[in-house]
């Protein structure tokens, strides 16, 4: 397991009491280099949408169970947020609350000269996703997906 994995485990290991007591779910956690910089993204939810109250108060307790532990050997920056309307599908679980929603998924190498898909989850499986399009479904399987998303609109 890489540090960034073991970081990331720890972390949601040391946050789901935290979670539960703030009456909020773990939506993902990361651990990133931007820059010269590292952070430590928590991402919460629940069914009515976080605040930031919801996020300060997860913030602050996460960060006082980090201290404690110390294992994340380099400085970095903690963040605690909402996942956002256009929130990543990384997770089984997120797929399976996405599905029958509208989503957009970006692929590494061109399907039929095309790197952006929009349409509709109908399926998934441990190897490839399946959207409903209006010319129909699209199968992609997951090496081929840099990133899929809900999609929205403003």
């Amino acid at each position: 397991m890489s540090r960034k994995e073991t970081y990331e485990n720890k972390t949601e290991e040391l946050l789901r009491p935290i979670a539960e007591a703030e009456g909020v779910e773990i939506y993902d956690v990361e651990y990133v280099k931007e820059g010269s910089d590292f952070y430590l993204r928590a991402y919460i939810d629940k069914p009515e949408g976080v605040d930031i109250n919801d996020c300060e108060r997860v913030s602050r307790a996460l960060s006082d169970a980090l201290d404690e532990k110390d294992f994340i050997q380099d400085a970095y920056i903690l963040e605690v947020s909402s996942p956002g309307l256009g929130r990543v599908l990384k997770k089984e679980k997120h797929l399976e609350k996405s599905m029958g929603r509208e989503v957009e998924l970006k692929t590494y190498q061109p399907v039929d000269k095309c790197k952006e898909f929009r349409g509709i989850l109908k399926a998934y499986d441990g190897n490839s996703i399946t959207i409903e399009t209006v010319s129909g479904d699209l199968v992609f399987t997951k090496s081929e997906i840099a990133v899929i998303r809900l999609a929205f609109d403003f």
